[in-house]
């Protein structure tokens, strides 16, 4: 055992390279120069990819392990001895293993033809994020990130990595259009629009905000941000299944304007008065849902509904890739494992068949339906129908033509990339159903689990608002938001129009900013040569008219109040006053003059009142990251 023990003290001995002073000095002056010229903030961080498995320890427990001879035990050590590493601090991935983070740098023992010095990359390298390392290949070919990386002399090299990649360029395409213009009220004094109780913009938003950006406008739709949350209306006291209610308070970014609050709220059934439920669950299987923010996402979110289903309700399973087919035959909620069973079956592969997916679910949902029952298929996509009817309108004219059996369609959006928002949105708004974005399981439990009655059972179909504004009280106005779900004048009252739903329990809100006349927040001048007003002696500010069907029926019905005069204090929708300050200012609009996201924080933070599960909070979260990410 002495006789190994010497042999081996005798190797080290003749590995270790005797002192060199001049080498040693060069080697910390340069030493010295990298480490200053680290100090400082640096353009991007640099990701890592170690881990415990290959740290330098382990790599260096695991060589001895192999190498079990004297003459490799002799060989190896006398490597470690002569290639010792001097690694900055935040380094440690150098050690990773093939296949690093972007970002990440492996070393590699290739040797260079070409060696060269220190004075020729000095400039380069100082600028850039660098490690020290000894090594005893003399120049060597290290790739970080795609790139090469360059030794600058014998026995010392610099070791630069580079900025992660940017991420390649995405295909997602947004429903969006330019904001609803200022309107002269003698010119225009009658508003129409679809009511809209969709949430997918608001969770686009939260998401974009969580992982350190702004949002596209184009993501920014105003009216969803606002009816993501509920708000304190009168519940319905009569026959109608929704009741309004209206307000007139003061703009909380222009004291010289008004806003007025148009809020509808909708009955809610007891569970025990609900009718049974038939499911289809249309699963996008595609290549493209082969991420964790995907189809694991989406198949846990099915998983919280199954438990607010009763053993009257059925689900079925249909699931799309390059063609469609049926993995689960209509099964009662009561039979849970099966159902379960059946999702975790799902794999992602393939294209992405929609069209065959849409009539396959439609055809298993027809033949569950019976009378007096509600029939709804559920898709659940990244929106990417690359296959079939990809193009937006030949789906709303495909939709359109199966809704009046009676079937509605939902849409679920999971993940970013490709994501195809414009499709999206045209199936839920010609399918008679909502559209919600699912980006994590606490968004699952909102949509799919606390607010499923309103999610599923419908109380009225296609819903309408009009208002038409005196113009003797208020000389403009322009609605917040609902750009994308405007009608014409003459729809209002043409029943073949389709429009808006809203759901047991649901509630949808609608803001219009209005300057009185002689407002000096007044934009436009007024008419020289203006016609004598009929309604000169009316202090109403204008006049609410709403239209809905009752499900199944063809005829609408009408309701109409008149817009009183007067302000009151903002109360509960104060926090929609201020979210759609927050929107606003994320759209970049001109109409919230030098009101801040401070203001927007401060409004929302004084009028948040009950807030049970924290939604709330949360958006006053966002609001403060999003102001953050404009000082940046």
């Amino acid at each position: 055992m002495t006789d190994e023990l010497d042999d081996l003290r005798q190797a080290m001995d003749a590995a270790t390279p005797a002192p060199d002073a001049r080498r040693r000095a060069a080697d910390l002056a340069l030493a010295s120069k990298n480490f200053a010229a680290l100090q400082g903030s640096q353009d991007d961080t640099r990701q890592t990819s170690v881990g415990t498995r290959w740290g330098l320890l382990n790599g260096v427990k695991m060589m001895l392990n192999t190498m079990t001879t004297r003459g490799g035990l002799t060989a190896t050590t006398a490597l470690v001895a002569a290639g010792l590493l001097l690694i900055l601090p935040g380094d440690r991935d150098l050690l990773s293993p093939p296949g690093p983070a972007p970002g990440s740098a492996i070393v590699s023992d290739e040797v260079l033809q070409a060696p060269l010095t220190l004075a020729e990359d000095a400039e380069t390298f100082a600028a850039e994020p660098m490690v020290l390392q000894r090594s005893i290949a003399k120049t060597a070919d290290l790739p970080a990130a795609g790139g090469r990386t360059r030794i600058a002399e014998p026995g010392l090299s610099v070791v630069r990595t580079l900025p992660a990649p940017v991420p390649e360029a995405t295909s997602e395409e947004f429903a969006s259009a330019e904001a609803n213009p200022l309107q002269i009220t003698s010119e225009t004094p009658v508003s129409t629009f679809s009511v809209d109780v969709d949430t997918f913009s608001y969770s686009l938003v939260r998401d974009s905000l969580t992982n350190g950006r702004l949002p596209d406008p184009k993501v920014v739709r105003i009216e969803e941000m606002v009816n993501y949350f509920t708000y304190d209306y009168a519940a319905p006291d009569g026959d109608a299944p929704f009741r309004p209610t209206v307000s007139v308070s003061q703009t909380p970014w222009n004291p010289d304007t008004r806003l007025v609050h148009i809020g509808l709220q909708g009955t809610l059934p007891s569970v025990e008065d609900r009718p049974p439920l038939n499911l289809v669950f249309l699963i996008d299987t595609s290549g493209s849902m082969n991420q964790s923010d995907k189809l694991p996402l989406l198949v846990q979110s099915f998983r919280l509904m199954l438990g607010q289903l009763r053993p009257t309700d059925e689900v079925s399973i249909v699931a799309y890739a390059g063609s469609a087919g049926e993995v689960l035959a209509p099964t009662s909620a009561s039979e849970r494992d099966i159902i379960l069973a059946a999702l975790d079956s799902l794999q992602a592969g393939g294209a992405t068949g929609g069209e065959a997916g849409l009539v396959q679910a439609y055809r298993t949902a027809e033949s569950m339906t019976d009378d007096g029952e509600v029939s709804r298929v559920i898709l659940a996509t990244d929106g990417d129908f690359n296959v079939g009817l990809s193009d937006p309108d030949a789906l709303k004219d495909f939709i359109a033509d199966r809704r009046d059996s009676g079937t509605y369609l939902s849409v679920l959006g999971f993940g970013r990339g490709n994501l195809d928002d414009a499709t999206m949105q045209a199936l839920a708004q010609n399918g008679n159903g909502t559209a919600a974005y699912i980006d994590t399981l606490a968004e699952a439990q909102k949509v799919l689990s606390d607010q499923l009655t309103g999610a599923l059972f419908p109380i009225a179909d296609d819903v309408k608002i009009q208002v038409e504004f005196n113009p003797a009280q208020i000389a403009e106005y322009r609605l917040i938001g609902y750009e994308t779900r405007a009608l014409r004048r003459e729809d209002f009252n043409n029943d073949a129009v389709d429009a808006g739903e809203i759901g047991a329990g649901h509630s949808v809100t609608a803001l219009y900013e209005v300057t009185p006349v002689g407002s000096p927040a007044r934009l436009s001048d007024p008419l020289r040569y203006a016609l004598p007003e009929e309604t000169a002696q009316s202090d109403e500010l204008g006049f609410l008219r709403l239209r809905y069907k009752a499900p199944g029926e063809s005829v609408s019905r009408l309701i109409e109040q008149p817009i009183a005069p007067g302000v009151d204090t903002p109360g509960d929708n104060g926090f929609a006053a201020a979210i759609a300050g927050f929107g606003q200012l994320l759209r970049n609009s001109p109409y919230t003059g030098s009101w801040t996201m401070q203001n927007a924080i401060d409004a929302a933070v004084a009028t948040r009142g009950e807030d049970t599960f924290g939604y709330r909070a949360e958006a006053i979260r966002l609001m403060r990251l999003a102001q953050s990410l404009m000082q940046r």
